[in-house]
């Protein structure tokens, strides 16, 4: 008998084990209610993301303390939650209309409460996704206090290094400081936190705001002080789901609504029995491309190609983009705040009323009847089922169904490449669920050729789509490059906008079998080059030519 030998298990085999745990475990106790994340209910989190590592949270399984990583995290999470020893995960609940004051996070559309100095409510309106995001991010911020709380205590808890008491007393009586007196206080910062004092320096400064100067020393003080409290004290920091989250979630609810207010849009503006083409992309491309040299003639002659774009993406160029904004409401562009609890907003463009003789597209030809532009703002992970789902479903006006004539759905985003660099452009063929062999090929009306010729690259091939960016593990993904999957690169929203559209027209019949696909992503990091990851920061100015490219190319097939 031939004796089979068993390959030993690599790191991609663990970090598949590790991402299948957290989930596994991130189900359960959202469906217990509550946990205790550095308690026994979350030690399963906190193994499994210490297996996992994942690249976005960088020096997790050391310890010194993780800054990049920091910074990414504090950036999607509400001001004042280091502060926090109770998080109450809830629905859209009412908080809105209260005396509380909402609390967005820089980097996510959340809206967040401050109830009391020890409590934080953040409201999930976006799925499951939403949840996972905010648990991982949460067991990483309170790994890295823990790593503080052990680098402070002396003498089995009964005493704390002069280090920490001399942030103690800046923080705790709010104390203004020289210059001078702050590089004292980063130099002992650096010592508690085993990172060089240049490297303190720098993140000194960027979580620095114009209220507060000293914003790093008021978080790494908190972090560290909750985690005293629980080791000390046995005060224990506590996640909570609320009742009506636990029952609402995986229901649509805020899907639903907001897929008839667009509706209703459309029927007041007798729209809806028009050929319909969806995008998902941001706020500003479509916007600009179709109505920015109509509504900037002088500038548009100054800057040529994308040219008026970057001057348009400029932070001091708010005027103009209200010119631009201003300019597409009087010439067909109609536009729908959220108010569904979803925070994704959208355009509706009817290309009737677009002045074409200003736009660099030409003018649609009657056979397409006009078509409408629905453009929505991106969704956050599962959501993209939820909301795509939703708006392909006939409008029920009273006992007579409607159902739209939608053309295309084309799907452009950000991603991490697993080939090239930031501002290249993938172009996918099939979409891969991570943790599952669940796999969406399709037939993509945008090729590799046609985003040729810009300045950037061009890849083609599978795309995966993980549980959570978050997640990103060197090891997994080196695996599904190298191996005949053939992933080019990672995003969260693919798989789910795929099964919304294949269920919806090849099985349910809400629209036309015939509804063409396009998908088209730019990387915004590349999670396989060290420094190049999410944390690392944004695209800046170098998202633009690939956007726009894009933006250019979808149209150019709709017009």
């Amino acid at each position: 008998m031939t004796k089979i030998n068993k390959t030993d298990r690599t790191r991609a085999h663990e970090s598949t084990n590790a991402i299948e745990k957290l989930y596994i475990s991130m189900r359960h106790l959202f469906s217990r209610g509550f946990y205790k994340p550095m308690g026994i209910s979350g030690e399963t989190l906190r193994k499994s993301l210490l297996l996992l590592r994942p690249e976005i949270y960088g020096s997790i399984a050391e310890e010194r303390i993780e800054l990049s990583g920091l910074i990414y995290v504090i950036e999607r999470l509400p001001r004042g939650i280091e502060e926090c020893q109770f998080i109450n995960l809830t629905a859209d609940e009412g908080y809105s209309s209260s005396h509380f004051e909402s609390i967005i996070p820089p980097k996510r559309r959340r809206n967040c409460y401050r109830i009391d100095k020890d409590q934080m409510n953040i409201e999930i309106t976006r799925g499951r996704s939403e949840i996972y995001d905010i648990l991982t991010h949460l067991t990483f911020l309170f790994i890295e206090s823990h790593k503080i709380q052990k680098r402070v205590t002396i003498n089995e808890g009964t005493d704390f290094i002069r280090e920490w008491k001399y942030l103690e007393d800046i923080v705790i009586y709010n104390k203004q400081i020289t210059d001078q007196e702050r590089e004292v206080a980063i130099a002992h910062l650096s010592n508690i936190l085993g990172r060089t004092f240049e490297e303190v320096i720098d993140i000194h400064k960027a979580f620095a705001t114009s209220e507060k100067k000293d914003r790093f020393f008021h978080l790494i003080y908190w972090l560290g002080k909750l985690a005293i409290n629980e080791v000390l004290e046995n005060k224990k920091r506590k996640v909570t789901f609320s009742s009506v989250l636990i029952e609402e979630i995986g229901h649509h609810i805020y899907g639903d609504i907001w897929a008839n207010n667009i509706k209703k849009v459309l029927k007041e503006n007798s729209l809806l029995k028009r050929p319909i083409h969806i995008i998902s992309a941001n706020m500003h491309s479509v916007l600009n491309s179709i109505y920015a040299k109509g509504a900037l003639p002088k500038e548009a002659e100054e800057y040529e190609g994308f040219g008026l774009f970057q001057l348009l993406s400029n932070s001091d160029s708010k005027p103009l983009q209200k010119a631009v904004k201003e300019y597409a409401s009087e010439n067909g562009l109609i536009y729908i705040k959220d108010t569904s609890g979803t925070n994704i907003n959208v355009q509706v463009i009817d290309t009737e009323k677009i002045n074409f003789e200003d736009s660099p597209y030409e003018k649609v030809n009657s056979v397409n009847k006009k078509p409408v532009i629905i453009v929505m703002d991106y969704a956050f992970g599962e959501q993209a089922y939820e909301t795509m789902d939703e708006l392909l479903k006939p409008y029920k006006n009273t006992k007579k169904k409607n159902h739209l004539d939608v053309k295309s759905v084309s799907i452009m985003g950000k991603a991490g490449i697993l080939e090239g660099g930031k501002g290249d452009i993938m172009i996918p063929t099939a979409h891969i669920f991570e943790g599952t062999a669940d796999n969406y090929p399709f037939k993509n009306e945008l090729s590799k050729e046609d985003l040729e010729g810009f300045g950037v690259e061009v890849f083609d091939g599978s795309m995966i789509s993980v549980l959570g960016t978050s997640l990103q593990n060197k090891d997994l993904l080196q695996f599904f490059h190298d191996s005949t999957w053939n992933v080019i690169g990672l995003e969260m929203e693919g798989a789910h906008y795929q099964k919304a559209i294949q269920s919806a027209s090849k099985i349910r019949g809400n629209i036309s079998k015939n509804v063409k696909v396009r998908y088209a992503y730019y990387a915004s990091d590349n999670p396989l080059e060290t420094g190049a990851t999410l944390a690392s920061g944004g695209l800046g100015m170098t998202g633009v030519t690939p956007t726009y490219a894009i933006t250019q190319k979808i149209l150019e097939q709709i017009f």
